[in-house]
């Protein structure tokens, strides 16, 4: 299995990073509670009052004291900027309350003390988990340039990070769908060296000359690396909630993001070859869903759907509004936008600026897009051109976390061309090597989220014994 491999790889880059850090004293800085971007006497005194309440065996005071103080980015010690000065985490301060709150919420999942029942500790996380929020992975638009998100996946997978919730875009929605399709074990085999170079091979021989993808072999490709399931189906198998944006092919429709929510019978390979389904290349796709009675159906069968990226890549509001999530991470391989994405340690006066005459830009363009629409919604065409190039143009197309590739630029002749197996495995150990610098960011921003998740489905599951 790769994972073994990965694990190793994120030791190796650790100890690299450790070494960094003491040499440039963000060690010292690490130890050094005060800081003017998070308030370090809030931490320090609700970590010693958790402390006592642990000490005491308090169970009931336990519940009081998570019911008192369970929100998310307590005290700010989210802030991005926490995470810039050391390569290895944050202060010790944070790192040490996030440990204790953790503790305390496996403590009060577990515990045998009959002083709370299971319907009042599963009652207690699950007020939680609305009460601080979840995390979501945004897997972007990418092309070829999709096996990215696989090294991504690769990297969180082996630290036991992939979030529950997980949206993609075209070719992210595909890297999304493995995932959420698959339970941990066969997502292990999946995920395998062997496995990707296999599905690779196969694409390369079905395009022999490195011309565009057909659909057809879109459609095969999805077929090899997806089972055939509705949403609510993988839901039930991975335990993960798959989130698949489609855009309307013509005016008068909206956008969609598909799961097991809004969309539970909805099949997603249909869903999935419609979020790649890129305008003016490939044909719109129908989407097909599962019956009452079982048998494959059309969903909306007179409407169809195209590529997910055009109106909505990092689908930040559906997420937020169907499954409470508010702390995100983003793959960004997006080529239509990557040119102009900074790092995200790129703090400079000229990064500034530009950022702001970027947003000033998107209200600009978001005021005019009713005056464009009003003089080209007649001409069906024009219409839904205009449309879609608003929409390309006003997303957001980054969140909390970014991932980015290093490169920038890539030769657009290329971009739906099928890959070899090692320039997909290029791009795998990219999205890898990508990862790491975020690792610690995203194993304390959440680890309480994770935790929350992890009791709800375990008392769930005694609650109906």
């Amino acid at each position: 299995m790769p994972l073994t491999a990965t694990r190793d790889e994120y030791d190796s880059w650790f100890a690299d990073a450790l070494a960094e850090d003491q040499r440039t004293g963000a060690l010292r800085w690490k130890e050094q509670a005060r800081s003017n971007r998070y308030d370090h006497r809030v931490i320090r005194d609700r970590l010693a009052e958790l402390r006592e309440v642990r000490e005491r065996g308090d169970v009931r005071g336990l519940l009081y004291y998570f019911d008192e103080g369970m929100h998310g980015n307590m005290a700010g010690i989210g802030a991005p900027g926490l995470y810039r000065r050391a390569k290895t985490g944050t202060k010790t301060l944070i790192e040490d309350y996030i440990t204790a709150v953790d503790d305390g919420l496996l403590h009060l999942a577990t515990t045998d003390d009959d002083t709370l029942s299971i319907e009042e500790r599963l009652n207690f996380f699950r007020r939680a988990r609305q009460a601080f929020g979840r995390c979501a992975l945004m897997l972007s638009g990418a092309g070829s340039l999709g096996p990215f998100h696989l090294g991504v996946a690769q990297a969180l997978a082996s630290q036991d990070l992939v979030p529950n919730v997980i949206s993609g875009s075209s070719a992210g929605a595909i890297v999304a769908a493995i995932i959420c399709t698959h339970d941990s074990e066969a997502l292990l085999e999946r995920l395998s060296a062997e496995a990707i170079i296999d599905s690779f091979e196969d694409v390369q021989d079905d395009n022999p000359n490195g011309a565009r993808m057909r659909q057809d072999a879109v459609r095969e490709m999805i077929a090899n690396w997806v089972p055939d399931l509705t949403f609510a189906e993988a839901n039930a198998i991975s335990g993960r909630s798959l989130n698949v944006t489609v855009a309307p092919s013509t005016l008068h429709q909206q956008a969609r993001t598909l799961n097991e929510v809004t969309s539970p019978n909805v099949l997603i390979r249909e869903a999935v070859l419609a979020s790649c389904a890129v305008p003016g290349v490939y044909p719109p796709v129908t989407l097909m869903a599962r019956d009452a009675s079982g048998e494959r159906a059309a969903y909306v069968a007179k409407r169809t759907w195209v590529d997910g990226s055009v109106t909505n890549d990092l689908p930040i509001k559906p997420l937020t509004r169907v499954h409470g999530c508010n702390f995100f991470l983003a793959s960004q391989t997006n080529p239509v936008v990557r040119w102009a994405l900074g790092e995200a340690n790129n703090r400079g006066v000229v990064s500034q600026v530009l950022g702001v005459y970027q947003a000033a830009a998107k209200e600009v363009m978001r005021e005019t897009y009713p005056l464009a629409m009003r003089f080209t919604r007649n001409i069906p065409p024009l219409g839904a051109a205009t449309r879609m190039w608003y929409s390309l143009v006003t997303q957001d197309y980054t969140a909390d976390v970014n991932i980015l590739p290093k490169q920038r630029f890539w030769d657009p002749t290329k971009l739906l061309a099928p890959l070899t197996p090692e320039g997909a495995m290029h791009l795998i150990e990219s999205g890898r090597n990508s990862t790491w610098p975020h690792i610690e960011r995203i194993r304390n921003c959440t680890a309480i989220t994770r935790r929350v998740d992890e009791a709800i489905v375990k008392l769930s599951a005694q609650a109906t014994r």
